[in-house]
């Protein structure tokens, strides 16, 4: 645990993205209070509004402030990504361990259950799925959860299978420990390290995804804020209103960003073989 501290606070762009995320987490939990107006309430006199004393990021079509329904969305957009990452991380290690662990037709069954589902594109799938549900923020989510499980079923299966050849599982078995007590305090606890950083990875094209259905109007519905509605909001008036699309794709990078930076810092403190090659380049 200290050596992963050690090499994870060596790892600037690691601690940026952290303190990125940390910041949106503040912003989302406070957005009543920075939010300088109401991101719903319309004023079609201010309506397109430049950014300004009045409203620093500008009005959209509907004289609503932009700089109010960026902090309201980002509490969407983090809720999405940690709901859907936190279910499908927990449907596809179940299954990943179930797989690794016992083998045999239950493995067949679900690998071959992944193989398929990793044959289609994962937005194309998540788009005939969310188009089927029909619009809403549930159905996106569950859309995307549905594309999304498979990726921690493969990775915890092939940590399961290298982890549970160990001496320490064989005498545990030995012994006479049921499956469950290997499983969870032998086998899990040296097998999370990869789910962990899978976990932390995917929250990036979980936003990502979850913002592009919203673009397309399968996500969340007006009036509630929501940084890929704005952007669908926002493109018809992209000449006369830059802004409208500007500050929500900006808010939707930096959150990517920040995402992919602490994921590639753990995954360099979590895994030394990676942090060796990277090393020798």
């Amino acid at each position: 645990m200290a050596d992963f501290v050690s090499q994870f606070r060596e790892n600037r762009t690691a601690l940026v993205g952290a303190a990125v995320i940390l910041l949106l987490v503040l912003v989302a939990i406070f957005a009543p209070q920075l939010a300088p107006h109401n991101p719903i309430k319309a004023s079609l006199g201010d309506r397109l509004s430049a950014p300004s004393e009045k409203y620093p990021l500008g009005t959209d079509h509907l004289g609503r402030c932009v700089l109010s329904r960026l902090l309201y969305g980002a509490r969407i957009s983090l809720a999405v990504g940690v709901v859907v990452v936190g279910v499908a991380a927990a449907v596809g290690v179940a299954l990943g361990i179930i797989s690794g662990f016992y083998g045999g037709v239950l493995d067949e069954i679900i690998m071959r259950l992944v193989d398929a589902m990793l044959a289609f594109p994962s937005i194309f799938l998540a788009l005939a799925i969310a188009g089927t549900l029909g619009p809403g923020l549930g159905n996106v989510m569950i859309a995307i959860i549905v594309v999304e499980w498979t990726r921690y079923a493969r990775v915890m299966r092939g940590s399961i299978l290298s982890v549970k050849e160990n001496y320490y599982v064989e005498a545990a078995r030995a012994l006479g420990a049921s499956d469950f007590y290997v499983v969870t305090q032998h086998i899990l606890p040296n097998a999370i390290a990869p789910i962990i950083v899978v976990a932390t990875l995917g929250m990036a094209p979980v936003i990502l995804a979850a913002t592009s259905l919203s673009f397309l109007g399968l996500g969340v519905q007006p009036p509630t804020p929501e940084w890929g509605m704005m952007l669908n909001d926002g493109r018809l008036f992209m000449r006369r209103a830059p802004h409208l699309t500007t500050f929500p794709g900006v808010a939707i990078m930096i959150t990517i960003l920040a995402f992919n930076l602490l994921g590639d810092g753990l995954r360099d403190a979590l895994d030394p073989r990676a942090r060796t090659e990277k090393e020798l380049r």
